[in-house]
């Protein structure tokens, strides 16, 4: 991104009908060069990733989709988001694009769980992944199963709401108040793609409430790791050395010795971490953060 805040490499955007909702995708590049995938996280869109691309050196044809009831993608027509339906979505949008032929993927956060998930079931589809920080959530136990049904039933009653803001510059605000290191810069650049105005002339977040509702279906680890332990595709795992990510994890924060557990079941991986960067590690470091993907992606099979 230049100094003024206008991005190096524009992007376009498509629009596919995509299992009943209509979809964006994002574009940079040759659309006849080497495709790769990414994937944003939770409460982010597609855009998340401009400086990345401003800062690769390779011929890419990068395509990132905004997941369902995020940025420009249709919001669902029922009451929640059901992870599985990442899944299934992110198959129709690679075969739109890719066919049948292996692609390199790589996904933020939620867009990690889902990219490494993917991997473990169609391990025939990834050639190679990069996962920056999708860890996963913290196992739940079966006892915690009644609360949670009741605690889900109580928020469809009672949808939870997000608060809208008079000017963009609010909403750049709200992103430097998750990211300290956000420049001005960008922080202008992410507004515009991060909210849009209502009827009422605020900006909201380009994101359905709905999603900050809890799950009643509680997370297996162990089923995650049997998905992980497919994957054939050589695998890049990169953290932050100065991740806030454990906030959402509680008092059961992930400690080093079971993160290293989980990544143990991933027959390939190589991990790096990244320093003077947070959970937004793209928006951090995004010069070495491509440099590290390239140079992964360039190793021979």
């Amino acid at each position: 991104m230049s100094q003024s805040g206008t991005p190096v490499k524009p992007s376009r955007s498509e629009f596919l009908q995509v299992r009943g909702l209509r979809y964006h995708v994002r574009h940079w590049g040759n659309p006849d060069a080497p495709l790769l995938f990414m994937l944003h996280g939770w409460m982010d869109v597609s855009a998340s990733f401009q400086f990345m691309v401003d800062a690769m050196q390779g011929d890419w044809h990068v395509v990132a989709p905004d997941w369902r009831g995020f940025g420009l993608t249709e919001r669902t027509h029922s009451d929640s988001y059901w992870f599985p339906d990442y899944l299934a979505d992110l198959e129709a949008v690679i075969e739109h694009y890719a066919g049948d032929a292996a692609i390199d993927l790589v996904g933020h956060s939620m867009g990690g769980n889902v990219a490494t998930l993917y991997a473990g079931v169609r391990p025939q589809r990834i050639r190679r992944l990069v996962n920056l920080e999708g860890l996963g959530l913290p196992s739940a136990k079966p006892e915690q199963a009644p609360g949670r049904f009741a605690q889900w039933m109580d928020e469809v009653k009672n949808r939870p709401l997000m608060r809208g803001y008079d000017t963009l510059d609010e909403v750049a605000a709200r992103l430097q108040k998750n990211n300290a290191r956000l420049s001005d810069e960008r922080a202008a650049f992410l507004s515009q793609h991060w909210a849009a105005k209502d009827e009422a002339g605020l900006w909201q977040i380009l994101g359905d409430p709905a999603h900050k509702q809890v799950s009643p279906i509680l997370y297996r680890v162990d089923e995650m790791t049997a998905c992980w332990s497919r994957i054939t595709a050589p695998v890049l795992w990169i953290e932050a050395k100065d991740s806030d990510i454990w906030r959402f994890f509680g008092q059961h924060a992930l400690m080093r010795e079971e993160i290293d557990r989980r990544i143990a079941f991933i027959p390939k991986a190589q991990v790096e971490f990244i320093g003077d960067a947070g959970h937004m590690l793209h928006h951090d470091q995004p010069e070495r953060l491509a440099q590290m993907i390239e140079s992964f992606l360039a190793q021979p099979a």
